[in-house]
């Protein structure tokens, strides 16, 4: 009956959630306590598997952090590797549903997986964490009450992108990013704020290795920047441009390439590239530095972002399952507390927009030695603050 009073198109039905006059401290404690089952669904083999592995050790630094518990309540980390495929993660997601019968599920690297797994999960009525991919169509008419995205709709970076270039004057553009969904919003989210011109755009495969053909083009084409998005083969991308010369005469915008997951093996080759994303690992706020200190310990690496989020996504999973007193099975009052955010976070306050997308400030980095004389990352910018997605007008939640 929940389920389909909350498809109703009528505003305030499912978003009067959070106005709704509910005490959590009224809610029952649940009978035994037993453990939370949350299922980990990321991408840990192929050429985004450091993404995923950097995510999924972000969220569980999060949970030892809190006692191998979120909200007080003991939890059972199911921990499950998509291969970035689709149909693998659709076979995932039925057996953690009907088998391990999980509450939450949280995760999700790759947008294609995303989009193949978030209709089921939210007609099985469980709660979806995402903590990376965050497509157009999810923020807008797809959004969903049992969906909350801790990390950012896929446009944002590469809109604070498209502001970063107008800010640096560059006139004229190149734009390659890799041909998936994700690829197509980033290129989307770009031109979307770049107001000069877009000489060309280009389109890699997903899995490619060598970029020598995209690299003769923008070596021909002259342009003032490119702007890129090749996510699994950011490494060789960076390399093979750095080799090529070009970072010496055409700077290099990019997002979801330089990191914590991909500098160790670029080190000095990656020195001068420009990175936008809304963390980094001198982000300045007590929770940020709290992480990032705490991660280096734990894991012997500086964390990037993608860490950032699995850290974030369990900490709201604490802050929301304590509202509650672990009855997450209350789900209405569970999505009410998913809904008020949380103020631990490793950007201050992580927020809700009505869509269940984040409200995030996004800065801009230059690949830089930090004070260990380590490649990191050095804030240079703040070209969006208290950004809002693209879509989420079209969102009928309020």
């Amino acid at each position: 009956m929940l389920l389909q009073l909350l498809r109703k198109p009528l505003a305030g039905i499912a978003l009067g959630l959070v106005g709704t006059a509910l005490s959590f401290h009224s809610l029952a404690q649940p009978a035994s306590q037993a453990p939370i089952r949350i299922g980990y669904l990321t991408t840990l083999s192929g050429p985004i598997g450091p993404l995923g592995q950097d995510m999924y050790d972000g969220f569980m630094l999060g949970v030892e952090q809190a006692g191998q518990k979120l909200g007080g309540v003991p939890v059972e980390i199911i921990k499950q590797d998509d291969q970035f495929k689709p149909e693998v993660a659709n076979q995932i997601v039925q057996k953690l549903i009907e088998k391990d019968k999980v509450a939450i599920i949280t995760g999700v690297a790759g947008s294609n997986v995303m989009m193949a797994v978030q209709r089921v999960i939210a007609e099985k009525e469980v709660f979806l964490i995402g903590a990376n991919a965050g497509p157009s169509e999810l923020a807008g008419a797809q959004c969903s009450p049992y969906r909350f995205i801790a990390s950012w709709q896929n446009d944002g970076w590469a809109e604070a992108a498209g502001q970063y270039a107008n800010d640096k004057g560059y006139k004229r553009m190149l734009l390659v990013a890799s041909n998936y969904q994700a690829g197509k919003d980033a290129v989307a989210g770009f031109k979307r704020f770049y107001k000069g011109q877009v000489i060309d755009e280009i389109y890699p495969g997903v899995t490619q290795p060598d970029f020598s053909a995209e690299l003769t083009q923008i070596g021909a084409d002259k342009p003032d920047a490119v702007f890129a998005f090749v996510p699994s083969g950011g490494v060789n991308f960076i390399r093979q441009y750095q080799q090529a010369g070009l970072l010496k005469s055409v700077p290099l915008v990019t997002v979801g390439m330089a990191d914590g997951t991909t500098l160790p093996a670029l080190k000095e080759s990656a020195l001068g590239i420009q990175s936008v994303h809304f963390w980094g690992p001198d982000i300045d706020n007590p929770v940020s530095h709290q992480f990032a200190d705490a991660f280096e310990k734990r894991y012997g690496r500086i964390p990037s972002n993608f860490a950032a989020q699995g850290y974030d996504s369990a900490l709201l999973l604490d802050t929301a399952i304590s509202r509650v007193k672990g009855n997450v099975e209350h789900k209405k009052a569970f999505m009410s507390a998913l809904k008020q955010g949380s103020d631990k976070s490793v950007r201050g306050r992580l927020r809700f927009g009505n869509n269940n997308f984040p409200i995030n400030d996004w800065y801009a980095f230059e690949v830089a030695k930090d004070r260990k004389g380590r490649v990191s990352l050095k804030t240079v910018a703040t070209p969006l603050k208290n950004y809002q997605d693209a879509y989420h007008a079209k969102c009928a939640m309020q």
